[in-house]
């Protein structure tokens, strides 16, 4: 097949490009080389490009940015999406366009599944809600995947962060009261081909390593797991702090968004590991050698 990713240079755009090179002939642009706010240069850089399957990975996803920048935030998060879709359209190819769990207000303590109402209380999950819209807006069986917490060794995420903390500070702390679910985007990585054929169906889809946490939940674990792999930290314990101590946050966040990944597991007859399973991986695969 021949795919293009956008968004190479971001923490998933970057583990998707060496998943697939080799089995597929797989081209790919970053933010400067195809920059997702000029609607016109879309057109014009992919007009002439033959592809089967168009992977959108690229977003603003500065939440608190997005309040100030709203104009922008729909430019890329919901106008680009449309603009993708009808090329792909155009094209007859699938585009497979990530979105986020930011979608959902989180007031519900069950997880969240493809069929509940989306409802976002931010710029961000409101422009990332608009663009999931123009993107199955077209004909084509085109895909949208929602994802929250993404990590992986491409570019620095909370966990990341954490442990650099834990390095130079006998004490950090973490939110225990806002609940998610981590994906590794090696596992995100791992899944998609077989949605990339047409053929199959297309609409909403979550993906998420299996179980939930919260934010302190996901760091503690991340320390264990540094300490199991023999890595030198000044602290070993998350303390707790809650989510109206984050005086300095613009935006609201959902307090829960815990993707339910039922309908994966029935499309596939796989489900995903669990979340301890995939970050222990992540830090003995990228830490322990370091």
């Amino acid at each position: 097949m021949k795919i293009v990713i956008i968004g190479t240079a971001g923490r998933l755009g970057a583990a998707l490009m060496p998943e697939y090179q080799g089995e597929h002939d797989v081209n790919g642009f970053n933010h400067a080389q195809l920059d997702l706010s000029n609607l016109d240069k879309i057109r014009e850089k992919l007009a002439g490009t033959h592809f089967d399957v168009l992977i959108n990975a690229a977003a603003f996803t500065n939440v608190d940015l997005c309040e100030t920048q709203s104009d922008q935030a729909f430019r890329v998060n919901a106008e680009a999406p449309g603009v993708l879709a009808e090329i792909c359209g155009e094209k007859n190819a699938r585009l497979i366009h990530f979105s986020t769990d930011y979608v959902f207000d989180g007031e519900k303590r069950v997880p969240y599944t493809e069929e509940d109402e989306a409802n976002p209380i931010s710029v961000y999950g409101e422009s990332k809600l608009a663009g999931e819209k123009k993107a199955l807006a077209a004909e084509n069986r085109h895909l949208v995947v929602r994802v929250s917490w993404v990590f992986g060794p491409d570019r620095p995420s909370f966990i990341d962060g954490m442990m650099q903390r834990a390095q130079e500070n006998e004490k950090v702390d973490a939110i225990a009261d806002k609940f998610s679910t981590p994906a590794y985007t090696r596992d995100i990585a791992k899944m998609l081909p077989r949605f990339f054929d047409n053929g199959v169906e297309g609409g909403i889809l979550h993906f998420a390593n299996a179980g939930k946490c919260s934010w302190q939940e996901y760091a503690q674990w991340a320390l264990d797991c540094c300490d199991k792999a023999g890595l030198s930290l000044k602290a070993n314990t998350v303390g707790a702090c809650k989510l109206k101590d984050m005086a300095n946050w613009i935006a609201r966040r959902p307090v829960y968004s815990v993707l339910s990944t039922a309908k994966y597991t029935q499309l596939t007859g796989t489900s995903p590991r669990t979340w301890r399973e995939a970050v222990a991986d992540y830090i003995t695969r990228f830490y322990s050698k370091k």
